[in-house]
């Protein structure tokens, strides 16, 4: 790299641009392999931990200006490369649950068409039969409970029901 930075001549001998530069590559041959080390303890992976610090390099190179100014460079690379692998992390644990979840998507004609079957089927019954199904079945109230909204006994809801569900097989099975 000295190599490369030596060919690049300065624009005045008074006022030199590789200052900071060379203030960077000496920041960067000092702490490079330290974070490499880090990453590749906290990714498991070298080719990650490769790239990530790349990444962190690359970010802080980017505002040198401002970070060899701070109390702590160091610190604050190490900053940069723990927050781009929580970030990698985190984007690559939000694909695998997009990819391995199941879409909960609904077809909603579908699900009209169930609906008009469910209204077409409940309203072949009586209005008594309907009445128990639907406080039993839908609303999911015991026999007991459906009965004192009725006015009725348990047993008398459970004979509903047991003929609503009896009427509604046949209706279903005529249907097709």
């Amino acid at each position: 790299m000295d190599a490369h930075l030596r060919a690049v001549p300065a624009p005045n001998a008074e006022e030199t641009e590789l200052g900071p530069i060379r203030d960077f590559e000496e920041f960067y041959t000092a702490n490079r392999g330290r974070l490499f080390t880090a990453l590749c303890l906290v990714t498991g992976n070298r080719h990650e931990a490769e790239e990530i610090t790349q990444d962190a390099f690359l970010q802080v190179f980017e505002r040198w200006d401002r970070v060899s100014e701070m109390d702590d460079p160091e610190g604050y690379v190490f900053r940069v490369g723990m927050n781009q692998f929580r970030n990698r992390y985190k984007r690559a644990r939000l694909a695998l649950r997009r990819a391995f979840s199941p879409s909960r998507t609904t077809d909603e004609l579908d699900a009209i068409e169930t609906r008009d079957e469910v209204v077409r089927l409940l309203q072949a019954l009586t209005p008594r039969e309907r009445a128990a199904v639907v406080l039993t079945a839908i609303v999911d109230l015991s026999a007991d409970e459906a009965g004192r909204l009725l006015g009725i006994r348990a047993s008398t809801v459970r004979a509903l029901t047991t003929r609503a569900r009896a009427n509604l097989r046949h209706e279903a099975v005529d249907h097709r």
